[in-house]
C-alpha cells in the first residue's frame, strides 16, 4: 500500500518526467502487473519514465531502451531485443514425450544443427537456432518421424541471461565492496519512443 501511495502522490501533478527506483519491490504479482499497466498508460500519455530496477523481467516488460550499469559503469545499452541478441542466439528447444525417445530424437536432430545438449531429466534437447524457419523445418522432420513431442519452440535469452553474460553475476547479487552490484536502468520516453 505504501508503494501505491508513493506512486499516486507522484502522479497528482501529471509529471512530464517521472523517476522510479525499483517501484515494484515487495509487491505481489497481481499488484506488479497492475502497476506496470499504470506506467504504460503514463508513457502513452506523454510522461517520460526513468526506471531503475534489478527485476529484469520488469525492464523487459516496460523498457524500449535499457542501460546496464555494473559497479558504476555503463556496460551495455540497447533495446531488450538488441541486448538479448548480443548475449547469444535463440535456442531451439525440443521436449519429447517419452524419455526413451531422447537418443532417437538427438540422432534425428544432429544433421540439422551444429550441436545438441540433452537434458534427460527434462526430456529436452537444446540446440542453436537459426530462426523461425529453422524451427519450422525441424518440427516437420519430427512430425514425419513419429517421435511424439510435448513441445518445440525457440527460446531467446532473458534479460537475466544478458545481465549474467555481461557482468558474470546475477542482477540480485550484492557485492560486499563499496562499489556495489550491478543495476539496470530503463527509461520510457513517449517523445522519442525510447525507454531506458
Amino acid at each position: 500500500m505504501r508503494r501505491r501511495l508513493d506512486l499516486a502522490v507522484s502522479l497528482v501533478a501529471t509529471p512530464p518526467v517521472l523517476f522510479l527506483d525499483e517501484p515494484t519491490t515487495g509487491l505481489d504479482p497481481r499488484s506488479r502487473v497492475e502497476l506496470w499497466e499504470v506506467l504504460r498508460e503514463l508513457v502513452a500519455d506523454g510522461t517520460t519514465l526513468l526506471l531503475t530496477t534489478q527485476y529484469l523481467e520488469e525492464a523487459d516488460q516496460l523498457a524500449d531502451n535499457v542501460v546496464v550499469i555494473d559497479r558504476g559503469t555503463v556496460i551495455a545499452e540497447g533495446t531488450p531485443l538488441q541486448l538479448k541478441d548480443q548475449s547469444g542466439a535463440a535456442a531451439l528447444v525440443v521436449t519429447v514425450s517419452h524419455a526413451a525417445d531422447l537418443a532417437a530424437a538427438e540422432a534425428l536432430l544432429m544433421p540439422h544443427v551444429r550441436e545438441v545438449h540433452v537434458d534427460a531429466g527434462a526430456r529436452q534437447l537444446t540446440a542453436p537456432a537459426e530462426g523461425l524457419g529453422h524451427m519450422t523445418r525441424v518440427a516437420g522432420i519430427f512430425d514425419e518421424s513419429g517421435i511424439v513431442l510435448d513441445d518445440i519452440g525457440l527460446k531467446r535469452p532473458s534479460l537475466d541471461d544478458v545481465f549474467l553474460h555481461l557482468t558474470g553475476h546475477r542482477a540480485e547479487e550484492r557485492l560486499d565492496d563499496a562499489e556495489g552490484g550491478g543495476h539496470l536502468a530503463a527509461r520510457s520516453d513517449t517523445m522519442t519512443g525510447e525507454t531506458r
